[in-house]
């Protein structure tokens, strides 16, 4: 079982891989577009990543969660990854990073 900072820099680690996931509508990272809610670590072999998208009728849904597993699994291919999509709260612009917004010129 790992320590509690190795935990937290595990998921430090994942939110940073997750930046390499494009929503390619927007064209910008799916975490300073702000839909990662939660990267969960067990200590042990299992990733539960909490995200949404920024409509529920996202025609991308299913690229963008494969995207999202496929990008850990290439880091951490002996994990499971599962990505839990939650439209609650649903996603607003506000959510947005401040990079994101340079990003966006907003």
């Amino acid at each position: 079982m790992k320590t509690p900072q190795e935990i937290k820099e595990t998921e430090e680690n994942v939110m940073e891989i997750l930046k390499t996931v494009i929503d390619p509508e927007v064209e910008l990272n799916i975490v300073d577009l702000g839909l990662i809610y939660n990267v969960d670590y067990d200590g042990k072999k299992t990733f539960d990543i909490t995200m949404t998208l920024s409509t529920p009728a996202c025609p991308i849904a299913d690229t963008i969660v494969m995207n999202v597993i496929q990008a850990i699994k290439n880091e951490y291919p002996d994990y499971e990854v599962n990505a839990n999509l939650t439209f609650d709260p649903p996603w607003t612009p506000e959510m947005i990073s401040e990079e994101g917004k340079k990003v966006l010129g907003r």
